[in-house]
């Protein structure tokens, strides 16, 4: 694992999120109130964009597709897909899944995520 550079502290006001690639992978980084998380941009429902997605009390990522949510900190599943009507019937072929998480830490008033 090595620590990249992603972007200035300043970057991502806090409540908003910010979309970087690392090594090749999509990696989405948030400003919560006790710090930066980072997790995978993609949705393990059907590989959403999650940077399209809503951040909800600062503590949770809704998918814009199904609208599955994730604890932002630990990637965990909160709720599994279930927009629009009927998408649970899929739910059996892709059954829940965490989200990856990345660490974060500040350099210099930089942020730089262990890929």
């Amino acid at each position: 694992m090595a620590l990249h550079s992603v972007c200035s502290e300043e970057d991502i006001p806090l409540g908003e999120k910010k979309a970087v690639k690392v090594d090749g992978e999509k990696i989405l980084i948030f400003h919560l109130e006790d710090g930066f998380y980072a997790t995978q941009n993609s949705c393990t429902h059907m590989a959403a964009p999650l940077s399209k997605g809503k951040v909800i009390d600062l503590e949770r990522i809704q998918c814009p597709f199904h609208r599955a949510r994730f604890d932002i900190r630990s990637g965990e599943v909160l709720d599994w897909a279930n927009f629009p009507p009927g998408i649970q019937i899929f739910n059996f072929i892709r059954s829940e899944k965490a989200l990856k998480t990345y660490k974060v830490t500040r350099q210099e008033g930089n942020l730089m995520v262990e890929v």
